[in-house]
């Protein structure tokens, strides 16, 4: 669960840009972010081509989405603290985890990527991994006599309707325990 006292200045939402991405498991970072910015809050959202990133703020907190494929998010998270005035320890990624179930997710700090190719590039970026993370699950739940599905093999499929409501409600849950939503 998210820590009531902590605070957070950057809650950055990784995903792949572009328009065949937008409702993939994989992006399941960006439609947090989206649903803080426009479900939440209704905030306005500013675009920084030449940082690699768009933002909105709310007077507590600066959300933001990296213009980039996942793999390259940490240009853009570097970018944003700098611009922003920002330290990693006030930063909030929230971004897919394959290896927790839809409809889960947890919060981290100070923990290595796990595989995941865009926490790898903001680590490598910010030269540290003492940032704040929520790793929302997206993987679906395993049927009897089946093997368990490599990542691969879901997270840049369309999200189902059902796992859609799933994730809409975890994204509810998370807004009601950041302080700053």
């Amino acid at each position: 669960m998210v820590a009531e006292k902590q605070s957070y200045k950057i809650i950055a939402g990784l995903g792949n840009a572009g328009k065949e991405y937008e409702n993939t498991y994989h992006n399941a970072g960006f439609l947090a972010v989206d649903y803080f910015i426009h479900k939440v809050k209704k905030l306005a959202v500013k675009n920084l081509k030449a940082k690699n990133f768009e933002y909105a703020e709310n007077g507590n907190a600066i959300f933001i989405k990296p213009i980039a494929y996942m793999n390259e998010s940490g240009l853009a998270v570097k970018n944003s603290l700098k611009y922003f005035k920002a330290s990693p320890n006030e930063l909030l990624v929230i971004h897919d985890d394959s290896d927790i179930l839809i409809g889960e997710y947890k919060l981290s700090f100070e923990r290595g990527s796990g595989g995941h190719k865009g926490i790898e590039s903001i680590i490598a970026h910010l030269k540290t991994n003492k940032f704040w993370r929520i790793r929302i699950g997206i993987r679906p739940p395993a049927r009897s006599g089946t093997t368990r599905k490599k990542a691969v093999e879901f997270v840049l499929k369309n999200i189902s309707p059902a796992h859609k409501r799933l994730l809409m409600s975890v994204f509810a849950s998370i807004a009601k325990q950041i302080n700053q939503l």
